[in-house]
């Protein structure tokens, strides 16, 4: 998928074994004895003996197909525009500059960043996230100007800082090409002059167990944590924070979040959390600075005590269900946190009850049913962890080490952002559709899979690289991607809608077995130990 157009050609020399199509053998019938010996003839000349089933011409290359790159691709407009954005967002000079910028100590010799990454892109697309899959087949095409041993080690010591870097900057031009017409989630008008951030944490989940010091561990292996902020308007991610450390709190990566967040979502932010941030140490990094709000669920720990002075008031949602509002300090009078702040509380029959603090005070101003609403909107990142995990091939771990599950993570969390980038322009051409969430990201995104394997397929990647590279501006881009996909459409695409939704199961409880990260392992850490 990552194209190179301005980048020196690979040290091997080797044709792509796609770089010369051939045609089928004219005939593979069996000859007749007559043919054998060679008795029948056409006038006064022999005939010339036909081949046998699965024999190949000693010079097979003097029968080439011509296959027009911009035939296909017309015909293929998903791989069309996937090509086209990630030739504009992933190019060599981009990741180039990228790898300067986020490095650390890491340096390129044989192996390029623009290399290595089109490497990764390819086992996640193709090869359903199996990397010895794509170092291999482009060692065959000549494509791998290094060993496949040495891929992995490259994978094994990517920088932190370059994987945060990674998806920051990429993300950051993505959002540049978001069609403005096109919405993933409209807040409620009260939200009017706030931008809502949703944050959540993710643990790698399921590392091979082929480092040494992992090989005799019991249970699953963990490798790094992520803490990821989402836009909910756009649904794109913006950036993220991570720990080598799977087993690490999230909540200690707020301080690193934060300010990266800050740089790409400018005036006031409403910050939405789950209950794990829901304690007043978090909160009131939340709310540091001045003109931010939060909207996060009670952690379920911290003492809540009701202002005597102001009673509760009951109301409904607009489900009809039971909400309570208390206005209070969260916290103890010897919390130096201690925070007034307001609590809602949704009664669910049969259901744990939610229970939110706000530092919206105000009822008439910030109604207590649009803020639950707000708050459901959070789910919308759990669904962002469920669709790399199972779509863009998270749930197979490329690398063994801490670093190179962090890097895989922030690879798909991009690929995530392409495919939504495609879907709203989708969405955009069609008047119909309100909400691109109406569309599945999922079945769009195994369509631009099929179309890609087909382009690959017929097409080399020379003539590839040469008939996507369009030196678009962002503005030409964004026109030509409405273009492109004006009018596409399939029924698939629509999300099914669930009329007859079943009854929540009973929760089974959490089952407590062994588990570790691979940092630990490594490290010799204990539990609780901060890494290095």
């Amino acid at each position: 998928m990552i194209l190179r157009s301005d980048q020196e050609q690979p040290s091997n020399s080797r044709l792509s074994h796609k770089a010369t199509r051939r045609a089928p053998i004219p005939s593979l019938n069996r000859p007749t004895s007559a043919e054998e010996n060679g008795s029948h003839r056409t006038g006064d000349s022999a005939r010339p003996p036909r081949p046998f089933d699965g024999e190949v011409a000693e010079n097979p290359s003097i029968l080439p197909i011509s296959i027009d790159p911009m035939a296909v691709l017309s015909n293929l407009p998903l791989a069309d525009a996937v090509l086209a954005l990630s030739s504009w967002v992933l190019s060599p000079t981009a990741l180039g500059r990228i790898f300067q910028a986020h490095r650390g100590s890491s340096f390129e010799q044989v192996l390029t960043f623009p290399v290595f990454v089109q490497l990764i892109a390819d086992a996640l697309l193709q090869h359903q996230g199996s990397g010895r899959q794509s170092f291999q087949r482009a060692a065959e095409d000549g494509l791998l100007p290094t060993s496949v041993e040495a891929a992995y080690g490259k994978l094994r010591r990517v920088p932190m800082s370059l994987s945060l870097g990674f998806l920051e900057e990429i993300s950051a031009h993505l959002r540049q090409i978001f069609p403005a017409s096109a919405s993933a989630w409209v807040p409620p008008e009260c939200l009017r002059g706030l931008n809502p951030v949703i944050l959540d944490g993710k643990t790698l989940k399921k590392v091979a167990k082929r480092l040494k010091a992992a090989r005799k561990a019991l249970g699953k292996i963990s490798g790094g944590k992520l803490l990821v902020a989402m836009a909910p308007r756009t649904g794109l991610v913006l950036t993220m924070a991570a720990d080598l450390d799977g087993e690490a709190n999230e909540a200690r990566l707020v301080p690193d979040l934060l300010p990266r967040v800050g740089r790409h979502v400018p005036g006031h932010r409403l910050w939405i959390a789950d209950r794990q941030f829901g304690d007043p140490v978090q909160i009131g990094r939340f709310l540091a600075q001045d003109g931010d709000h939060v909207v996060v669920r009670w952690d379920g720990r911290t003492s809540f005590h009701a202002d005597p002075q102001r009673p509760a008031v009951t109301g409904t949602d607009s489900r009809g269900r039971a909400v309570i509002q208390q206005w209070g300090w969260l916290g103890a009078e010897s919390n130096k946190q201690r925070r007034y702040l307001r609590r809602i509380t949704l009664i669910r029959p049969g259901e744990e009850s939610i229970i939110l603090m706000t530092d919206l005070i105000s009822e008439a101003d910030y109604p207590a049913a649009e803020l639950l609403d707000v708050y459901l909107a959070r789910w919308r990142i759990e669904r962002v962890f469920q669709q790399i995990t199972e779509i863009f091939s998270l749930k197979q771990l490329i690398g063994s080490t801490a670093r190179a599950t962090i890097f895989q993570g922030a690879f798909c969390l991009i690929l995530y952002n392409m495919i939504q980038v495609v879907r709203a322009y989708i969405a955009a051409g069609r008047p119909q559709i309100s909400l691109t969430e109406e569309l599945s990201s999922e079945q769009i995104f195994y369509d631009v899979r099929r179309q890609l394997t087909a382009v690959y397929e017929l097409v080399s990647v020379p003539d590839v690289i040469a008939a996507v590279d369009r030196p678009l501006s962002q503005k030409g881009l964004c026109e030509w991607l409405t273009r492109r996909l004006a009018g596409l459409w399939s029924d698939r695409w629509k999300k099914a809608v669930n009329k007859k939704p079943r009854a929540k199961k009973p929760d089974p409880g959490r089952c407590h077995g062994a588990h570790n990260s691979v940092h630990r392992l490594v490290t010799g850490q204990k539990g609780g130990t901060d890494p290095p």
